[in-house]
């Protein structure tokens, strides 16, 4: 297999997680400039450089066996962050033929797909799994179709079920996300979904969104990415294990920051589906300590001038501001003033 992987990293616990020199190269850096404001961003979710995270459809990395096995732990602990009504099942079959063919596509040498018929056979190498089951028939896989493959692929999901010319979120595997909730929002709106964040609905950015995702086509998907921050490389920071996760905030102190602080990113992507006409929405967190960012100094200084400038009522939001004055004095000593050529690349 041509990805090194990292099996026994933790993502709770002892924190051991770490990124590779060339997973840090990779990382999906967010800010083209040094200001950041909510926007629609959306692009072409087409093929992009080789070894980036834009390369296939559902992204592998090192992390992969570790994040399976985080996703287990979540899962037996709460159920629940599986959910999907009973309507969706048209969609799950969709999902998971849609992420079967891309990851044995794209990653042959870890994945094989063969087809007779209804009749499949799945094989998923790094997690030793070989399953012949009927297409369409869930009785013969070891769990519904939604969970069964978004249990072998990395970030959460989201399936949106279109009707009323609006998107509903009636399905999900939601195991690492960043402070919300499936329970809560399952079955909402695409506008009651997002009604708690700032400002963007003040500047339009949802009612724009809406419009763009409901003309979005098969075979078309687009992508974009969205950020926050967490503290100690942790996946599930859902509002269930708050008290797990939330006194971490307090920790921060001169002396840990560049191991504690990670800016998470994740790259959201969304799919049209065929035979449902749902739609996909796939959220891959990446995380990436501050240490591990300054490696490249021209990310820390941008990320120095985000902070900077980042709106009172963002930075309430995404949770930064009791770590936010201690990151920043940590931050400002790699920002020189040098004026930063736009866009996201490393130096």
């Amino acid at each position: 297999m041509s990805i090194a992987f990292k099996p026994d990293e933790t993502f709770r616990g002892d924190y051991t997680y770490r990124n590779s020199p060339a997973a840090i190269r990779r990382f999906p850096f967010p800010f083209h400039q040094d200001q950041y404001m909510y926007s629609v961003n959306m692009e072409p979710h087409t093929k992009g450089p080789a070894g980036s995270v834009f390369e296939n459809a559902f992204d592998i990395d090192e992390h992969y066996i570790a994040e399976m096995r985080d996703r287990a732990i979540t899962l037996e602990r709460d159920p629940g962050r599986c959910v999907s009504l009973p309507h969706m099942m048209d969609a799950e079959w969709d999902t998971l033929e849609l992420i079967m063919e891309s990851l044995s596509r794209d990653y042959p040498d870890m994945f094989t797909l063969a087809r007779d018929g209804a009749r499949w056979s799945w094989i998923n190498k790094p997690l030793g799994i070989e399953q012949t089951f009927t297409f369409g028939d869930a009785a013969t896989l070891p769990c519904p179709p939604f969970e069964y493959i978004t249990r072998q692929c990395q970030g959460d999901f989201v399936i949106m079920d279109q009707r009323d010319n609006d998107l509903f979120a009636d399905a999900g595997m939601i195991t690492s996300q960043a402070d919300w909730s499936l329970m809560f929002d399952a079955g909402m709106s695409f506008m009651e979904w997002h009604g708690p964040v700032p400002l963007a609905h003040e500047l339009g950015v949802f009612e724009r969104a809406l419009k763009y995702l409901l003309m979005l086509q098969q075979g078309r998907p687009v992508r974009r990415l969205n950020w926050t921050m967490t503290i100690n490389p942790r996946l599930d920071t859902s509002p269930e294990t708050y008290p797990e996760w939330g006194p971490d905030r307090a920790s921060v102190t001169p002396d840990n920051v560049g191991d504690k602080v990670h800016l998470r990113v994740e790259l959201q992507a969304l799919f049209r589906l065929p035979r449902s006409n749902g739609m996909l929405f796939s959220i891959r967190g990446y995380l990436a300590s501050m240490n591990e960012l300054a490696t490249y100094p021209r990310w820390a200084k941008r990320l120095h001038r985000v902070l900077s400038t980042l709106p009172n009522e963002l930075a309430e939001y995404k949770g930064l501001v009791r770590y936010k004055p201690t990151t920043l004095e940590w931050l400002s000593k790699f920002d020189d003033g040098e004026v930063l050529p736009a866009g996201t690349q490393p130096e």
